[in-house]
């Protein structure tokens, strides 16, 4: 038997080995029951084994054992929470990474349907769709804007996405040309040059939300930190790795790495204004591409957040501290998964706080992660884990609400009601800095 997460391994994609990890998992994780709460894989696992009498997971059949693949969501907070993780324990058990290893298997082995390879095609080609709909932004906003329309049933029966799931707009004018357009830089208030960073703006931000990269742009121009946006730059390819495409994964990620390791040799750092996102250059890039530029791009990538407390903590370096604008007294903070699982510390709410607000953090999921709860077959089940996250923030009762991750934003607005705000964007409004489109 093995016991290996390693793409590179000969065994990596071989069913069999897969299965017997599989059962050696499940019975590890039978036996623990400590992640029963994150997401509906573990209940389900628990109850398929609490069928036998001898509570054996080998008897879980290859269908039963694709159902709890099929329910993971690649939160990852299992992982956090695990007390038998590579590193820490013998057992060597890393869930996450196994069940994307099980997804890699089902892809390699050409086990999907016509559906799911659509669904995976739509979902992933992020800068294709993306381009073509920030070109045709008012017409695409208005076929996507409301759940349940006759649009939506059909993208829901053609590609599977949700006719009910909340989708975020296309903006009209995508953040790379808006950084190419841009006028002088915000002027520093502290006085000194304090870093020089390289964007990595994600999907997300180029777009779908612009006004975050501004923001970002702005408050680190104001505190002394000049900012470069490098060409070459794509989707991280997040949506191909966690539908189990590793070859798609791999030929995206490597085209940042090239990009991204030239900008760190050039003396910058790298920022990444989206969790799941910076994930992927973290840790996903390390496992998956390898070699030198990619750990070289991984050792120096950085939340939005997290560089700013760094500038903020660092000996010779610190915020400005000064804020004359809109500060709201209390806001919710919803800590995204992906961000969690990065092991820094919540550095958004502390960087929020140094504006005075009175913050309360929410920690619950909001079953989006990615692509799986765009998805029409997962879509009941996400929103039944949302249902935690929903009732404390409700609970919390603030009329802000902050959070880093766009999809998990948009989660928020379908279950509450309120659309949050990233956390570069309080503190910019705290600093005074008007939205971009509201300037005079």
């Amino acid at each position: 038997m093995t016991t290996t997460y390693d793409p590179f391994h000969p065994k990596y994609f071989d069913e069999a080995d897969l299965r017997e990890e599989l059962v050696r998992v499940f019975d590890l994780c039978h036996g623990c029951r400590l992640c029963f709460k994150f997401c509906t894989s573990f209940p389900t696992l628990f109850e398929l084994i609490d069928r036998h009498d001898d509570q054996d997971a080998a008897k879980l059949t290859a269908a039963e054992q694709d159902q709890v693949v099929d329910e993971c969501f690649q939160c990852k907070l299992c992982y956090i929470n695990c007390p038998y993780i590579p590193g820490q324990s013998d057992w060597n058990l890393d869930f996450p990474r196994l069940m994307m290893r099980a997804e890699q298997v089902k892809v390699r082995n050409r086990r999907l349907s016509v559906k799911e390879r659509l669904q995976n095609q739509a979902l992933a080609r992020t800068d294709l769709v993306g381009k073509v709909n920030t070109a045709l932004a008012p017409i695409a906003n208005r076929a996507i804007g409301s759940t349940g329309t006759l649009t939506r049933r059909l993208m829901e029966k053609t590609v599977g996405i949700a006719a009910q799931r909340v989708l975020p707009p296309y903006a009209r004018q995508r953040f790379s040309t808006w950084f190419a357009r841009r006028g002088a830089p915000e002027p520093a208030t502290v006085g000194r040059d304090q870093g020089r960073v390289a964007l990595f703006a994600t999907c997300l931000v180029e777009y779908q939300s612009p006004q975050i990269g501004k923001d970002l742009v702005r408050v680190y121009e104001r505190n002394g930190i000049s900012c470069d946006l490098p060409a070459g730059q794509v989707c991280c390819g997040a949506p191909w790795l966690h539908s189990g495409d590793v070859d798609r994964f791999v030929a995206q990620g490597r085209k940042n790495v090239e990009v991204l390791a030239d900008a760190v040799r050039q003396g910058h750092h790298i920022v990444v204004p989206q969790p799941t996102c910076g994930y992927v250059l973290k840790h996903d890039y390390v496992d998956y591409i390898g070699g030198p530029d990619a750990e070289l791009v991984a050792a120096n990538t950085y939340d939005a957040a997290e560089y700013l407390m760094k500038v903020h903590a660092d000996e010779g370096t610190a915020l400005d501290t000064e804020f004359p604008g809109e500060i709201p007294d209390a806001l919710t903070y919803h800590a995204p998964c992906h961000l969690r699982a990065q092991n820094i510390g919540l550095k958004s709410r502390d960087l929020m706080a140094l504006t005075g607000a009175r913050i309360t953090v929410v920690a619950e999921c909001s079953a989006i992660d990615g692509t799986w709860g765009y998805r029409e077959q997962h879509y009941e089940d996400s929103r039944k884990v949302a249902r935690k996250m929903a009732a404390a923030i409700t609970k919390a009762g603030n009329d802000v609400v902050a959070g880093d991750c766009h999809l998990a934003n948009g989660g928020i607005l379908q279950e509450t009601g309120t659309r949050p705000v990233h956390p570069i964007s309080i503190v910019a409004r705290a600093y005074g800095i008007p939205e971009e489109d509201r300037r005079p």
